[in-house]
């Protein structure tokens, strides 16, 4: 059975391709699932076109933007880009595939990579994420004919691929570090240092000079907010970092399924321990993928690790695991992990539906919560604006607290208004203090929101001429924390702590 539905994925690839493609745009549309923290975020980067931002390069803000541009300013028009990344990088993910190991073995790694629960996720939230991985992959692609089919033009189009996935995450140094490390430990393959390396090497290059000069004119926040990832800031007990790792395998078991990851794991680790005697091809392979997986996985027991940072690596280890595959290795295991795995897949876009019919609905224990109730919220302080008669378009909006909620209302108000985001620690810890503060504003009044476990910045009260509470409002997502609503009238001039000044006077 599986094996004739093998032929009929490599046969009706491009027709299969569309189904997907239009099923998950349905399913954009039909979900009812609102904008998380990170989507709201990165949307109103997007607002504000630029080469680089606090945390990450500009790519997620540039596809969003160019959506919302032509199509509006919708949940599901956000979301648009993460379906059509998703669909190109299944497309060349069997490409890449059936260039390795043949049509049978491709068309089994992409049923296999369907059946992981990351791949519906990837293909719903537009993060950072989406744009990566099909990059990633293309790169992968490009790079195999340019190695083992000579091919000079697929080094510009590798490095062009590489260069894109550098424009949307940090992690896509890891593309031209690898290769490197493949050229020195395969003599047949050091010529291409020589010159092709630097084809592809030119157009990375290219891309990170805007990087840098951004950082350069930001006192480096970028690079400061990465630093911060790997490093512990006061020591930890052994048993935290046992937790660290064993919440990170939890993460990775989740996203893959549990039986995909055993099987992944145990080609990286077989690779490992016979790379002497791999050829050239599957040493490839491993050093753009399992080698670093693996080295993710040792980091996880030195410190805390976020889920996601393995996931292009994987690309590479679903190829390899198709290649023991086409030659009669872990076969019945293999079948039960596209079965596990479809499983999962199922009950991840049944989830919206199946948690309205269990207990565990709005409770701590329910996923879906990061993606509920902010129209709603939205909504409700909507109305506390009008209440107060105010120009709306002569006022501005402050949020306290996190960043999400400051993007959040950003989005979800119905005038999408600039929202302004106050840090009362004076520190720089989101995109909103990096851009400036609302001079413009000066003698204009502002709603201030934020949640019942803050309290109003002293500097806010000086800042307004006056400043009342005009509304509170329940919290869905943190019942004992209500939120409230402040209206400042006449604002003097907006309280910077140094540093941000000092970062904003640069914009």
């Amino acid at each position: 059975m599986l094996d004739k539905t093998l032929r009929w994925v490599d046969a009706h690839l491009l027709r299969l391709l569309a189904w997907i493609f239009g099923l998950r745009v349905l399913f954009l549309f039909v979900n009812g699932l609102d904008l998380i923290g990170d989507e709201s975020y990165y949307w109103d980067w997007s607002r504000h076109p630029d080469w680089c931002y606090y945390s990450k390069p500009p790519m997620v803000a540039w596809l969003i933007g160019l959506f919302t541009w032509a199509l509006g300013d919708y949940t599901a028009v956000v979301r648009l880009p993460a379906v059509l990344l998703g669909t190109v990088g299944l497309f060349y993910f069997h490409a890449t595939c059936k260039a390795f190991y043949g049509a049978r073995a491709a068309a089994f790694a992409f049923i296999l990579l369907l059946a992981t629960p990351i791949n519906v996720i990837a293909n719903l939230l537009m993060t950072i994420d989406p744009p990566l991985y099909c990059f990633w992959i293309m790169t992968l692609y490009y790079l195999r004919q340019a190695l083992f089919e000579r091919s000079d033009k697929a080094w510009w189009l590798a490095g062009f691929s590489s260069a894109a996935a550098l424009l949307s995450k940090q992690a896509a140094l890891a593309l031209p570090v690898m290769l490197l490390l493949f050229l020195l430990a395969n003599a047949a393959y050091r010529h291409y240092l020589r010159r092709e390396f630097w084809w592809y090497l030119a157009p990375i290059l290219i891309a990170v000079v805007p990087i840098l000069m951004w950082n350069l004119n930001h006192d480096w926040v970028m690079f400061g907010h990465s630093k911060g990832h790997f490093a512990n800031h006061e020591p930890a007990a052994l048993t935290k970092h046992f937790k660290w790792a064993a919440d990170f395998l939890l993460y990775q078991l989740l996203l893959l399924s549990p039986l995909t990851f055993a099987l992944v794991l145990s080609t990286s680790l077989i690779c490992a321990y016979r790379f002497k005697s791999l050829n050239a091809e599957q040493r490839f392979l491993w050093l753009m993928g399992p080698a670093l997986l693996l080295a993710v996985l040792l980091l996880s027991l030195l410190q805390k690790v976020q889920g996601n940072w393995p996931m292009p690596f994987y690309f590479s280890a679903l190829i390899l695991l198709a290649g023991r595959y086409a030659d009669s290795i872990w076969q019945k295991a293999s079948h039960a992990a596209v079965y596990v795995g479809a499983v999962l897949v199922l009950l991840t876009y049944a989830l919206p539906v199946l948690l309205s019919l269990l207990p565990i609905k709005d409770s701590v224990w329910d996923p879906t919560t990061r993606f509920k109730n902010w129209q709603a919220v939205a909504a409700a302080i909507q109305m506390e604006r009008q209440k107060t008669q105010a120009d709306l378009q002569d006022t501005f909006v402050v949020a306290l607290g996190h960043r999400y909620l400051a993007s959040q209302l950003a989005f979800y108000l119905p005038d999408h208004p600039k929202v302004y985001r106050y840090e009362a620690s004076g520190q720089i810890v989101s995109q909103y203090e990096v851009w400036p503060g609302p001079d413009e504003f000066a003698g204009k009044n502002a709603f201030i929101v934020g949640d019942g476990n803050m309290k109003l910045p002293a500097p806010l009260y000086s800042a307004f001429e006056r400043l009342d509470l005009v509304g509170q409002l329940p919290n869905p997502n943190r019942k004992e924390s209500e939120y409230f609503i402040y209206f400042g009238q006449r604002l003097g001039s907006w309280p910077y702590p140094a540093l941000q000044k000092r970062i904003s006077s640069k914009d």
